[in-house]
């Protein structure tokens, strides 16, 4: 019977099936906490859309892989100004919105593979800077290809970047399991390398509550190289004087407290 229930809701175009435990949920928020690396957080790029917050330690990066440009290039813009140069790729556009001899466009998509209008993050590096060893920037906005495109890297490439600043997408089905596998994978590879220095929700996608769970549908997330940290301690005070939203015409957003707040939560 309830086979059939399931192939009746799936012939009107709608899925049911077992949800990721919460417990799951819990623990992948909980190693997802922001914490203060020991360094300033700077604001590099828009007062708005297109701004993020970095660690302060941009000192001695020449380079910033930037995919997703879309019509906003004002990190990328900022960076220039700042003497580092910056790799734009995307498909959908023919040229970045502003046009500077510190950038380097490529009409790709960044993928988990070399085919049709792809690449893949470690070939786009080594066609430019195959022998280049020192630290580097990904700024990645890239509609929820970044989870394949983080599986895909290699660790040795993963580790040479020395900030990830990255907006995860689709985070609305963390409790499907297949999901979850799949978001869990990629946060779990970053954070072997990474601690998480700042998040800020993207108020343009809202957000859905299980419990005590409130999960934002869009997060910047902003990760620090472990090796350019000497000790870390829980960031508990959200929104930092420098975050602001994303869309102004758009209800403000605060990340939840189960993202930031000491573990001592419930779900039902």
């Amino acid at each position: 019977m309830i086979t059939g229930f399931r192939s009746g809701l799936f012939a009107l175009g709608l899925n049911v099936s077992n949800q990721t435990n919460a417990s799951d949920v819990l623990g992948l928020i909980q190693a997802l906490r922001p914490m203060d690396c020991g360094k300033d957080l700077i604001r590099i790029g828009a007062a708005r859309d297109g701004g993020y917050l970095l660690p302060d330690d941009l000192e001695g990066i020449e380079y910033c892989f930037s995919p997703g440009v879309n019509d906003v290039s004002d990190f990328e813009n900022h960076l220039a100004d700042l003497k580092i140069k910056s790799f734009l790729a995307d498909y959908s556009v023919d040229a970045p919105p502003i046009l500077r001899p510190e950038f380097v466009f490529d009409k790709k998509f960044l993928g988990s593979s070399n085919r049709g209008p792809y690449f893949t993050l470690a070939t786009w590096k080594d066609k430019y800077l195959k022998d280049y060893t020192d630290d580097l920037i990904l700024q990645m906005d890239i509609e929820g290809y970044e989870y394949q495109v983080i599986l895909n890297t290699p660790d040795e490439l993963l580790k040479q970047f020395r900030i990830l600043v990255i907006e995860f997408h689709d985070l609305a089905r963390i409790f499907d399991p297949f999901a979850f596998e799949l978001l869990s994978s990629s946060f779990r590879k970053i954070l072997e390398f990474f601690h998480v220095a700042h998040i800020h929700p993207n108020n343009y996608g809202g957000i859905i509550k299980k419990g005590d769970i409130e999960i934002p549908k869009l997060l910047e997330i902003t990760f620090l190289n472990k090796s350019r940290v000497r000790s870390t301690k829980p960031t508990e005070t959200f929104p930092h004087k420098l975050d602001a939203e994303n869309f102004a015409e758009i209800k403000p957003l605060v990340l939840p407290r189960c993202w930031h707040a000491a573990p001592a939560l419930s779900a039902r």
